[in-house]
């Protein structure tokens, strides 16, 4: 076994990790107004974790069963092809990951989830949470809105895939992931570009160079 350490959903319960209880849905982002009965239902099944830097949260072959959310630290979500590590998402504060088709199918992932950073998370169970819609408006419209939000997102990173250049696609990334761009290895922020890393690379340099000039005249004329 190589160095990552996995966590599995049927080691949640006795993971060494484990963070005081006391957790309330406030931690999580507000999609929908919530009475207070609705957000002590949402907490009773929110479970909080730590997790470690390389750690995997979801492996291959795995059913997801939760969404989780990013408190703190940051997270990948990849998959292999042709042997290569592709990364499909990066998932940093304030933001939910989840393997789609695993959570809405109950099926085995192929689409892997790996702390790039010592993090703390919050895992949001997806049955429960259909359940609990269920019974509280305010929890449906809460998932309601979740999803609607998600779907725009994947339109519009499908739609930056098909139509924008290398180094819109790059300039997107640091608008949509400020922080990440200096957390993030390399080779990890190329794959996810759909790049070469020398290509990032290239990249990297005319947009900085392009920065430099853009504050020098700034500068400059602020002088004048």
């Amino acid at each position: 076994m190589d160095e990552k350490t996995y966590l599995r959903h049927t080691d949640y319960k006795d993971a060494e990790l484990d963070m005081e209880k006391g957790l309330t849905a406030d931690k999580i982002p507000s999609f929908a107004t919530l009475s207070d009965e609705e957000r002590r239902a949402l907490s009773d099944i929110l479970v909080e974790r730590k997790v470690r830097k390389k750690q995997m949260v979801v492996e291959d072959g795995q059913v997801c069963h939760y969404m989780v959310y990013v408190c703190k630290g940051l997270l990948r979500q990849f998959y292999f092809k042709n042997g290569r590590e592709i990364t499909e998402h990066f998932t940093c504060e304030g933001n939910i990951a989840y393997c789609i088709e695993s959570i809405f199918k109950n099926k085995p992932s192929h689409l892997m989830m790996e702390a790039l950073e010592n993090s703390e998370l919050c895992l949001i169970p997806y049955t429960g949470l259909v359940e609990l819609s269920l019974s509280y408006k305010g929890i449906a419209e809460w998932l309601r809105h979740f999803l609607e939000n998600n779907l725009i997102l994947h339109q519009v990173k499908a739609d930056s895939w098909r139509f924008e250049s290398a180094r819109e696609r790059y300039e997107r990334f640091l608008r949509e992931f400020p922080t990440v761009a200096g957390r993030a290895s390399v080779n990890d922020m190329a794959s996810y570009l759909l790049m070469t890393p020398e290509s990032l690379s290239r990249v990297r340099s005319a947009v900085s160079n392009v920065a430099g000039k853009k504050l020098g005249y700034i500068q400059k004329t602020e002088e004048e």
